[in-house]
């Protein structure tokens, strides 16, 4: 029985054996890693910090990846835990349990070396320090040990469990980074028109007298000073930047900066509108020489990037200008209007605490005169401005209110009301030309200086009365020019009435006129063809008198010529006596040879043929006064004479006529 005993006991003990064996083997998945913790060592326990470098008891520095492992049971215990997964467009903050403590000076631990969070055994020999870390993780996944290391994300927090207070440390932490969007990079569109504001957390503090951190390094041609806009912060202390908020800004881009390091403060670009120069107080940099002059007494000029005004205006544009660092005034350079008037504010609204100017006229009434002053600010002597009187809307009110007030008071106490209103042409002249020294004194340009209608003041009526009394002056002054003008109008309307009846009878006017001138036409027409008619029947007339006179005179010829050929002038009457007897018997149709014939004495004849030759021989020689007897002719004298006359007339309007061309 004993031995069975024993048997059974060595089998259990075996079986014992073989599974505290079979329990030493530990099976790691991929997506895992395995945290050894030792609990029991010959070189002892840790004796400085929390990881075990030398193989003494504790969480040891390598971890176990996946696939199967064998490590002695009791002696060692595994934890497994996640791989860290940083997500695309994260960041990851990691939080160191061991490692040298920080100094005094430090907020984040230094990554200057030790940065490698997977070899936890090169991070703590290389002198990496405990607490939240300066670098912090991008996207990707790590093999971590988180007994040495936490790691916080914006999806959740890797750490081994240690005790609750750090639970609650761990969780505060997480809290503050995602309070300050620190699991995002910094986003700057360029469509935002924003500018963000840096606020360093981590370093030496700044000297005393000094509100803001200057701007260190961030030189790509020095690798060991370019910090790459914060994005380095071990660099940009060693460059020799401070904690508090820096001069540099942030522009558009995506930056990948430590909350736990850098905060960001968003604010909107500067812009200076077109019309306007931005005039810059620096809080900041170095003491300058004074640009201003000795004669200047009103503050300091300075070169941009120094302590003071700069001398040098913002011209319009878009600035990336840090607020914090100094301030900018804008200072309008186009014309501005300033209304002292209640109800009335300008563009710029510097006026807006104005009112009209209260009067007392040299008759003693009270009037409140509105006015308004157009000034001009040269952009060059903007800063001279800004430095004397601190803004424009200052200027306005407490030195150029008063001004303007004093001087149209003294204007109203020489001047009595009506001249007042009356003058008010002149006045705006004299006012003019007399500020705009003042003005230049203030390094300002007048441009005009603008008078409105005196105004009484509520509830006063005497100046109501008279601006009556001046109504129905002017009114009756009027009314005298009206009726002048209507009694001229009348006479003008008299002539036009009259104008227009002559158009009306314009037409027949001129048709007589044309009828008088187309008759008279006419008539002159009809004088001349009776002049040509005159000057042609006369031509006809001289022309058939010369031809009948020729005919005549041929004739003449012809029968003397005849009277010769028959025997004489005895013989040409009675051929002429015969003639025109034959013709008388031809016309009276009677008959020549009687049809009954007497017979008579004579021979050949008869006695009626000889009796009527006798008789016509007779006769024709008593009206020629030539004796039939005469056997021969002779030419008288007369007749030589008339043949004569006859001649020379025809030779003379012969003459005539070729002289004289016929119309």
């Amino acid at each position: 029985m004993l031995w069975q005993i024993l048997l059974i006991l060595l089998g259990l003990l075996g079986l014992a054996l073989v599974g505290l064996a079979l329990a030493g083997i530990r099976y790691i998945p991929n997506n895992r890693v395995g945290i050894v913790e030792k609990h029991w060592s010959g070189k002892g326990s840790v004796k400085n910090g929390f990881i075990a470098l030398n193989g003494e008891a504790g969480f040891q520095p390598k971890l176990l990846r996946g696939g199967l492992h064998y490590l002695i049971p009791i002696q060692y215990r595994v934890h497994i835990v996640p791989l860290v997964t940083i997500t695309q467009g994260k960041i990851g903050y990691i939080f160191a349990r061991d490692g040298q403590p920080l100094s005094p000076m430090q907020t984040l631990a230094s990554n200057v070396t030790a940065k490698d969070f997977q070899d936890v055994t090169a991070f703590l020999t290389q002198g990496g320090q405990r607490g939240p870390q300066r670098q912090i993780l991008r996207e990707g996944t790590y093999a971590i040990n988180l007994a040495q290391f936490v790691v916080i994300t914006e999806e959740r927090v890797y750490y081994l469990p240690m005790s609750r207070a750090e639970e609650s440390v761990i969780q505060h932490m997480a809290e503050v980074i995602n309070e300050r969007g620190g699991f995002r990079p910094v986003v700057i569109k360029d469509s935002d028109d924003m500018v963000g504001i840096v606020t360093i957390h981590d370093g030496p503090s700044l000297p005393e007298g000094e509100i803001i951190a200057p701007i260190v390094g961030d030189n790509p041609a020095d690798p060991a000073t370019y910090h790459n806009k914060f994005q380095g912060p071990d660099i940009f202390l060693k460059a020799g930047g401070m904690r508090g908020r820096q001069l540099e800004v942030l522009v558009e881009g995506t930056y990948y900066l430590n909350r736990l390091f850098a905060t960001v403060e968003m604010i909107p670009k500067t812009i200076i509108e077109v019309g306007t120069v931005g005039v810059v107080v620096s809080y900041t940099g170095e003491t300058g020489e004074d640009l201003s002059g000795t004669e200047y007494r009103h503050g300091e000029l300075v070169r941009k990037g120094q302590r003071g005004v700069w001398s040098e205006p913002l011209l319009p544009g878009k600035y990336a200008f840090n607020t914090y660092a100094g301030k900018v005034f804008v200072v309008p350079t186009t014309n501005i209007i300033l209304k002292w008037i209640r109800t009335e504010v300008g563009m710029h609204r510097l006026d807006e605490n104005l009112k009209e100017v209260s009067l007392i006229t040299k008759d003693a009434f009270e009037p409140s005169l509105p006015l308004s002053v157009v000034i001009h600010i040269d952009y060059q002597k903007a800063p001279l401005v800004i430095q004397r009187f601190g803004d424009v809307k200052r200027l306005v009110e407490q030195t150029l209110d008063p001004m303007v007030s004093a001087y149209f008071k003294n204007i109203g106490q020489m001047r009595t009301l009506i001249q007042l209103i009356q003058e008010r042409s002149n006045i705006q002249q004299l006012a003019s030309q007399e500020m705009k020294e003042r003005f230049v004194h203030y390094n300002l340009e007048l441009e005009e200086v603008l008078i409105g209608t005196p105004e009484p003041a509520p509830g006063d009526k005497q100046i109501e009365t008279i601006l009556t009394q001046l109504r129905a002056r002017q009114i009756a002054v009027e009314q005298i020019e009206t009726y002048a003008r209507q009694e001229q109008a009348a006479v003008k309307e008299r002539e036009l009435r009259e104008a227009e009846s002559r158009a009306l009878q314009q037409t027949k006017i001129t048709e007589s006129e044309l009828s008088i001138t187309v008759q008279s036409n006419q008539g002159k027409a009809e004088y001349q063809r009776a002049l040509q008619q005159a000057a042609q029947i006369r031509a006809l007339a001289e022309a058939e008198s010369e031809k009948i006179a020729r005919i005549g005179i041929a004739q003449a010829i012809a029968t003397e010529e005849q009277v010769q050929a028959y025997g004489g002038p005895q013989y040409q009457v009675t051929q002429q006596v015969l003639n025109r007897f034959a013709e008388a018997i031809q016309q009276s149709r009677v008959d020549v040879v009687p049809r009954v014939v007497v017979g008579g004495g004579g021979e050949g004849g008869g006695v009626s043929s000889n009796l009527m030759e006798g008789l016509l021989t007779m006769l024709l020689s008593e009206r020629m006064g030539v004796g039939v007897s005469a056997e021969k002719v002779e030419r008288s004298p007369e007749v030589e004479a008339i043949r004569s006359q006859i001649r020379q007339s025809i030779a003379k309007d012969t003459t005539s006529a070729k002289e004289t061309p016929a119309s």
